[in-house]
């Protein structure tokens, strides 16, 4: 991994900043380059240490991390047969035209194979039989419950499907999440001293999936700073932000 770099400016298409609560946040992109399967990434981690501030915080995209651990499944064994081909045809329809086309990676029936793979034909048929049904009621009277995924367990939800608009050559594996993100993050923050939070972040949704002991704000306040997925997780290849309390001038990056 070379030339890590701390960006001042937020990705295309993204705000640096953002308000909540009252409080403004800085996002600062850190661009890593593409990495390779099984990394070192420390150098990241390391460049990071070198500008952290007191009170700053560091989110890390969960596709990341399962990169470097090796999770990924080959699209050459993903060979979709009739149950993942209906699920996903069935969770396109359930997302509607516009989440569709904001994230379409999210119903692609190689991901929904992936999922087979990982829970287990049965469990995934049972899952689909009464969890989807079940989302369409709760839709119905404006509640989104994910009941497919739910019922299915495995954390299937966190599975990234193989999709042609990723960078090669991860557009031919799915990504099959972190073994441990909650004792990932404990170790960035025990190595590196940086409080660490790991997300699964999309155009639809952002969800905190493991926090550090150290974080300095709740759960829920951290995925509200992230809700826009400021990383991008694309070619923009910032799969880490470092996250700053904006106070005064003097705490910017130099």
């Amino acid at each position: 991994m070379k030339n890590v770099e701390i960006r001042k400016e937020a990705n295309p298409g993204h705000n640096l900043k953002i308000e909540v609560d009252g409080q403004w946040y800085k996002r600062f992109p850190v661009y890593t380059g593409k990495i390779n399967i099984k990394e070192d990434i420390s150098p990241a981690f390391e460049k990071i240490k070198e500008e952290y501030q007191e009170g700053d915080w560091i989110a890390v995209s969960e596709k990341f991390i399962t990169i470097t651990e090796g999770r990924l499944i080959h699209k050459s064994l993903l060979k979709p047969k009739w149950l993942a081909r209906s699920i996903a045809k069935i969770i396109r329809w359930n997302m509607g035209r516009k989440a569709y086309e904001n994230d379409p990676a999210y119903a692609v029936p190689e991901k929904v194979q992936a999922a087979i793979f990982i829970a287990g034909w049965w469990r995934i048929f049972f899952a689909a039989l009464l969890g989807i049904p079940l989302s369409l009621i709760y839709k119905l009277f404006g509640q989104k419950k994910g009941w497919f995924y739910i019922l299915a367990g495995n954390r299937i939800s966190e599975i990234d499907g193989t999709f042609s608009e990723e960078i090669p050559p991860y557009n031919e594996f799915a990504k099959i999440y972190p073994e441990n993100p909650k004792k990932t993050c404990s170790e960035i923050e025990s190595k590196y001293g940086l409080p660490c939070c790991i997300i699964d972040s999309n155009n639809i949704n952002t969800e905190i999936i493991g926090m550090s002991l150290s974080m300095p704000l709740s759960h829920e306040r951290a995925r509200n700073i992230l809700i826009d997925n400021p990383m991008g997780q694309g070619r923009e290849l910032t799969p880490i932000i470092l996250v700053r309390a904006e106070k005064n001038k003097k705490e910017d990056i130099n």
